[in-house]
């Protein structure tokens, strides 16, 4: 969306910080990214919060990974598609779910990289001397179907670096 002027980051309350963040976003992208936090993870509240998005619409939303959100994925994404606008999500289970796309971390690697950890744990390592890993490997996924309904050509070098292509 590069006419995109206006931006949503749809987190929780409890997401503290980033507004550095947000303004270097803002700098670069030379667009508003507005933090939109829920004063509550909660059907109603995500329900309140999408009812007001005729009165300050933006061009798109970008959703957090805080965890809160998570337990509301579907309803988050079906929010999303009523207001017919463009989002990125955190989580693959989103875009297959129908949200437009994710750039997320692998999963599967980081449950391979706990398994090892609990093994060492229960063969007597103590916790606190196990290295805390950070994701290296992560994914870009597209949901074209979701891209069509939303009347979005999605440019090819675009779809050329997606991991994986819904349609």
């Amino acid at each position: 969306m590069p006419s995109a002027s206006s931006v949503w980051y749809l987190t929780t309350r409890a997401e503290r910080g980033g507004e550095k963040l947000f303004g270097e976003a803002s700098r670069l992208l030379q667009t508003s990214v507005i933090r939109v936090p829920l004063w509550e993870s909660t059907p109603s509240e995500l329900q309140r919060v999408f009812a007001e998005i005729p009165r300050d619409r933006p061009d798109a939303i970008i959703v957090s990974a805080v965890g809160d959100l998570g337990a509301h994925g579907r309803l988050i994404v079906e929010l999303i598609e009523k207001s017919r606008l463009p989002a990125m999500y955190p989580y693959r289970a989103y875009v297959e779910a129908g949200g437009l796309m994710a750039y997320a971390s692998d999963n599967r690697e980081l449950w391979r990289r706990m398994a090892a950890d609990v093994h060492e744990i229960l063969r007597g390592a103590k916790p606190g001397d196990i290295p805390i890993y950070q994701p290296t490997k992560f994914e870009f996924i597209v949901n074209l179907k979701t891209a069509n309904a939303l009347g979005l050509t999605i440019p090819p070098l675009i779809l050329a670096r997606a991991d994986e292509v819904i349609e």
